[in-house]
């Protein structure tokens, strides 16, 4: 049963290659949360470190800056990720994110975020993420774990031979909901799933 105070989530996937993304952060957190958006293709990353170590500032390279964001950075940003900070700081820039309307995600710290990070398995274009909205971080790695091996690294491949079908019966002037038939169909004579 939910508590009254649950909030709902709605999942979205941002394509990082063309928002501005800041990262305000130290430590261990700030690196990997800056991992994890390299990872994904994140294109525009500011990094903003108050205390910058030797890993960070390797990682980071030029894109560091060192300092805390100004009211006008955080107002040119899409997104920001706040990771390894004070909860003094956490709470001062998270309330001008949320008055400048960018997006927020505050490490470990459910009531500051706007999004959460869900644990995710990437096999190219294929992503398979798991939330349990803060709620428990453990149990979504390990539902990563699970949708890893169900989902292995064949499925790059098979994305990728799905989106030609898909192409090809576009280009052949099938509507979508006969696409969306055909795909079945595909998926089933290939019997990939259950």
């Amino acid at each position: 049963m939910r508590s009254e105070s649950a909030r709902h989530m709605f999942p979205i996937v941002l394509d990082l290659n063309v928002l501005r993304v800041g990262l305000v952060g130290q430590g261990r957190a700030a690196l990997r949360r800056l991992a994890l958006l390299d990872e994904d293709g994140a294109a525009h990353v500011q990094v903003f470190a108050p205390h910058v170590d030797a890993d960070l500032a390797d990682k980071a390279g030029e894109r560091v800056i060192r300092r805390l964001p100004t009211r006008d950075e955080i107002a040119g940003l899409h997104v920001l990720f706040l990771a390894g900070l004070s909860d003094a700081e956490n709470i001062s820039l998270a309330a001008q994110a949320r008055e400048e309307g960018v997006l927020l995600n505050t490490e470990d710290v459910k009531e500051l975020c706007d999004f959460h990070m869900p644990a995710s398995v990437r096999r190219g274009d294929l992503l398979l993420s798991v939330s349990t909205g803060g709620a428990s971080p453990g149990l979504a790695r390990r539902l990563k774990t699970t949708l890893s091996g169900q989902f292995g690294p064949e499925w790059e491949a098979r994305v990728e031979e799905i989106s030609d079908q898909r192409k090809r019966w576009r280009e052949a002037g099938m509507d979508l909901p006969t696409v969306s038939k055909r795909t079945e169909d595909f998926i089933n004579e290939k019997g990939w799933l259950p």
